[in-house]
C-alpha cells in the first residue's frame, strides 16, 4: 500500500493511519474507510428552493477515486449516510452516476447504511446494516451497549480551538479506548464540535477521550474528557 500524506496511531491493536482528506486507512485489511458522504445533498436542498451549486457528489466522488489511487485500497467501507436521502441514488447526474458505478467495481466496495440511506438503496456494492471486520465493529453510529471495537460516523466530529486572536476548527476523528468516530467525508457536510455533550455521551463508557488531528508528520492529539479519579 502506498501510504501518502498518512500518518500512523494504534487502535484496538491495530495500526491506522489518518490523513487531512479526512479518510482513514486501514493497512491490515488493504482498506480505505470513509463516513457522511451525503451525496446528492445539494440537489435535495434544490428541492426545497435552496439552490446551491449542484457539484458536491462530484467533488467527493473525485477526491475519494483519488485516495483510492494513491493509498492502493482494495476494500472500500463507507460508514454510512451515504447519500442524503433515499432518493438521492436516483438524482445523481450521469457523471457522478458513471464515476461511482467505475470505483464500485475498482474495489470491493461495502455501504454501511446510516439514518439518511434507504436500507437497500441502488448504489452498487455490498450494502449492509453494519459490519464485523477482525473483531472491529463498522457502524454508522456508535451505540453505548457495544463493548467490542468499534469504528463509526454520523456525527461530523470537528475540532474547535482558539489561536492567536481567532477560532479555527478542523475536522477531526474523535478515539476512546473502544470506539473511534470518523470526520464527514462529504463536500457538503458541516461539523459538530468535537466535545459537544452528545458525541462525548456516545463515546462511553471511556476512560479518556481524544480528538485526533493529523498533521503534515504525525497524528495530533487533543484532549476532550477524562473520568474522573476513582
Amino acid at each position: 500500500m502506498v501510504l501518502l500524506s498518512f500518518a500512523p496511531f494504534p487502535f484496538a491493536g491495530q495500526e491506522w493511519l489518518l490523513g487531512p482528506a479526512r479518510a482513514l486507512v486501514w493497512p491490515a485489511q488493504q482498506a480505505l474507510l470513509v463516513a457522511d458522504l451525503h451525496l446528492e445533498k445539494a440537489s435535495w436542498f434544490a428541492r426545497t428552493g435552496q439552490m446551491l451549486p449542484p457539484y458536491d457528489s462530484r467533488e467527493t466522488l473525485d477526491r475519494l477515486s483519488a485516495l483510492i489511487s494513491h493509498t492502493g485500497a482494495r476494500r472500500v467501507f463507507c460508514l454510512g449516510d451515504n447519500f442524503h436521502d433515499a432518493h438521492g441514488p436516483a438524482r445523481l447526474e450521469p457523471r457522478a452516476a458513471e464515476r461511482l458505478a467505475a470505483l464500485a467495481a475498482r474495489v470491493d466496495w461495502v455501504w454501511i447504511t446510516g439514518n439518511h440511506d434507504e436500507k437497500d438503496g441502488a448504489a452498487s456494492g455490498t450494502m449492509l446494516a453494519e459490519l464485523e471486520v477482525d473483531g472491529i465493529v463498522l457502524r454508522h453510529e456508535a451505540q453505548a451497549s457495544e463493548t467490542r471495537p468499534e469504528l463509526s460516523g454520523h456525527f461530523h466530529p470537528c475540532l474547535r480551538l482558539a489561536t492567536r486572536g481567532r477560532r479555527v476548527s478542523r475536522p477531526c476523528a474523535v478515539m476512546s479506548e473502544r470506539k473511534l468516530i470518523l470526520p464527514a467525508f462529504g463536500a457538503l457536510t458541516g461539523g459538530l464540535d468535537a466535545a459537544h455533550p452528545a458525541l462525548l455521551k456516545a463515546m462511553q463508557p471511556a476512560r479518556s477521550i481524544t480528538a485526533l488531528v493529523p498533521t503534515a508528520a504525525r497524528v495530533a492529539q487533543f484532549p476532550l474528557w477524562q473520568a474522573a479519579a476513582a
